[in-house]
C-alpha cells in the first residue's frame, strides 16, 4: 500500500487500517465511563438543575440527549469498524486525500486547547490536595512564572508527564488504562452520595427546583439540556473511528455504546443529580463542582483518597476526548515523519506552549475561538455522514485512500473536494453565529443538530449527480469495504 504513497503524505503504519481487532463490547463501556465519569459532566447535570429543571426533568433531558448520542455514535462507529482507519483518513472520502487535513486540523486545535485546560484543571485539584496534607507548601503558591504558581507548575508538569506516558504507548495502552480508570470513579461518586444522602435524613426531594419552570419554559429546558449533551460529546461522534477501528465485530461498538451511553450516562447523571440536591438540603446551595464537596468532608483520608480518583478520572476523559485525535490528527499532516506516537508528543507539547490556565481565564478565548470552533463540528460530521451512508453507501475503496495520483477515487481536484468545502464554509458560519451571537441565545443549545442537518442536506445535493461515485471501483478484489 505504501508504494500507492510515493510522495509520502499520505501513509504510515499508524494511517493503516488496523489489522488487530482486540477491542471488546467491554472497551468501548470503559471508553464512555472514562469520557462521562468526571468533573465536567457532574457540572454539566447540576448546571441543568441550576437553571430550573427539577430532578425528574434533568434526568429527561439526559435520556433524550444520551438517545441521540447513541445512535449517532453507532452511526460514526460502524464507520470505523468497517474500514479500519483513523478519522483523519476516513476524512479523505468525503473531503479529499489533501482537503481532509481542513476537518482534520480544525479538531486537532480543539482537542490541544482542551487538553491543556484539562490538565490545568486537574492540576488544580492535586495543589488543593498538597496544600491539605501539608500547609507550609503555601510559601510556593506565593511564587509564580507564566502567570503560574511554582507549586501549579510541578503539579501541572506530574500530570502532563503522566498522561504523556499513557498515550506514547499506543492504543493498547488507552484501553488498558481506561478499562479501570472509568469505573474507579463510581466509588467515589457512591460515596459521597451515601454521605449526603445520610445528612439529608435519607430523603432528597427529585422534584425539587431552586428557580421553578412553567409550561413552554420546562420543555425548552429539557431540550437545551438533551442537544448541550449532544454538543459536548459531538467531538467524539467525528473521531470515535479513532477507536472503533479496533473493535472485534460492529455487535462490540453497538453493545459498548448501549451500556456505556444511555445506560452508564443515566447512572451518573441520577447520581450527579442526587448529589445537587443534596447539598441543597444539607448546605442551603447548590454546588456544582464535586471537588467543592470532597473538600467539605471532614475526613482527611477520605479526602486524599476521593481526590486522587478524581485526577485520575480527568486523566482518562483527557485521553479519550483530546489525545488520541489531535495525535492522529497531526499524523495525517506528514505520515511520512509523524506517527501516532510523534504526534502525541507533539500535542502534549503545544498544550503545554498555549499555556492552558491563561486560556481558562480568558472568557472570549473559551466562548469565541473554542466555542466557534466547536460549531463546526456538527456540518463536518453531517457531510462525513452522508458521504459515507447516502453517497457511497458503505462501499469504500480503501486503497485509494493511500493514493496520491490524479486517478484515486478520492483525488477529486488537486486532492481536494471543493463541493464539500463550499457546503462547509456557510453552514459552519450558521452553526457559530447561532453558537455564539448573543442575542440568539435561546437557540445556541440547537447550533450542532441545525448543523448537521443543513450540512448534510446541502451536501447530498452538491453530490447528488456523483451518488455512483464509489461504483469506480467495482470489482470485489478486497479494495473495498462494503457495510453489510
Amino acid at each position: 500500500m505504501a508504494a500507492l504513497d510515493p510522495t509520502g503524505r499520505l501513509y504510515n503504519e499508524d494511517l493503516a487500517p488496523a489489522t488487530e481487532r482486540k477491542w471488546s463490547s467491554y472497551s468501548f463501556f470503559a471508553v464512555w465511563m472514562s469520557a462521562i465519569h468526571n468533573i465536567g459532566t457532574y457540572t454539566f447535570v447540576a448546571g441543568l438543575f441550576v437553571i430550573g429543571l427539577t430532578g425528574w426533568q434533568v434526568l429527561a433531558a439526559i435520556l433524550i440527549g444520551t438517545g441521540i448520542l447513541f445512535f449517532g455514535m453507532n452511526w460514526a462507529g460502524r464507520m470505523g469498524q468497517q474500514t479500519g482507519v483513523p478519522f483523519p483518513v476516513m476524512a479523505r472520502i468525503s473531503f479529499g486525500i489533501w482537503g481532509a487535513n481542513v476537518p482534520a486540523l480544525i479538531r486537532a486545535v480543539i482537542a490541544i486547547c482542551w487538553y491543556g485546560i484539562q490538565t490545568y484543571l486537574a492540576s488544580m485539584a492535586v495543589v488543593v490536595l498538597l496544600l491539605r496534607t501539608d500547609p507550609d507548601l503555601e510559601r510556593w503558591q506565593n511564587q509564580s512564572f507564566l502567570g503560574l504558581s511554582v507549586l501549579g507548575w510541578a503539579c501541572f508538569l506530574l500530570l502532563w508527564v503522566l498522561q504523556l506516558l499513557v498515550i506514547t504507548r499506543g492504543m493498547e495502552a488507552v484501553r488498558r488504562f481506561q478499562d479501570w480508570a472509568g469505573p474507579i470513579v463510581w466509588v467515589v461518586m457512591l460515596a459521597m452520595a451515601v454521605w449526603l444522602f445520610a445528612l439529608a435524613d435519607w430523603h432528597l426531594p427529585m422534584n425539587m427546583s431552586i428557580k421553578p419552570l412553567a409550561g413552554g419554559d420546562v420543555f425548552r429546558g429539557v431540550l437545551t439540556g438533551a442537544f448541550l449533551l449532544v454538543a459536548t460529546y459531538a467531538t467524539m461522534l467525528l473521531n470515535y473511528c479513532d477507536f472503533t477501528r479496533f473493535a472485534k465485530s460492529d455487535r462490540a461498538v453497538i453493545r459498548g455504546n448501549f451500556w456505556g451511553i444511555p445506560v452508564n450516562f443515566a447512572a451518573f447523571a441520577a447520581i450527579s443529580i442526587t448529589m445537587t440536591i443534596g447539598t441543597v438540603v444539607v448546605f442551603g446551595e447548590a454546588i456544582t463542582d464535586p471537588a467543592l464537596i470532597l473538600a467539605k468532608v471532614p475526613n482527611t483520608f477520605a479526602l486524599v483518597l476521593g481526590a486522587i480518583m478524581f485526577i485520575v478520572a480527568t486523566i482518562g476523559v483527557n485521553v479519550v476526548l483530546n489525545f488520541v485525535s489531535p495525535a492522529y490528527d497531526l499524523a495525517n499532516v506528514w505520515p511520512k515523519h509523524i506517527t501516532f506516537r510523534r504526534g502525541g508528543i507533539i500535542s502534549a507539547i503545544l498544550a503545554l506552549l498555549v499555556m492552558p490556565w491563561n486560556l481558562y481565564s480568558n472568557p472570549v478565548v473559551i466562548n469565541y475561538f473554542l466555542g466557534g470552533l466547536g460549531a463546526f463540528l456538527g456540518p463536518l460530521f453531517g457531510i462525513m455522514a452522508v458521504d459515507y451512508y447516502l453517497i457511497n453507501r458503505g462501499a469504500i475503496a480503501i486503497r485509494d485512500l493511500y493514493r496520491s495520483d490524479a486517478n484515486g477515487t478520492y483525488f477529486f481536484r488537486k486532492g481536494v473536494n471543493r463541493k464539500a468545502i463550499a457546503v462547509f464554509v456557510p453552514t459552519a458560519s450558521l452553526a457559530a453565529i447561532m453558537a455564539l451571537v448573543p442575542g440568539l441565545q435561546a437557540v445556541a443549545a440547537f447550533s450542532w443538530p441545525v448543523g448537521v442537518v443543513t450540512a448534510g442536506l446541502a451536501y447530498y445535493l452538491a453530490m447528488g449527480r456523483h451518488a455512483k461515485r464509489a461504483d469506480l471501483a467495482t470489482e470485489p478484489d478486497g479494495d473495498l469495504m462494503p457495510v453489510e
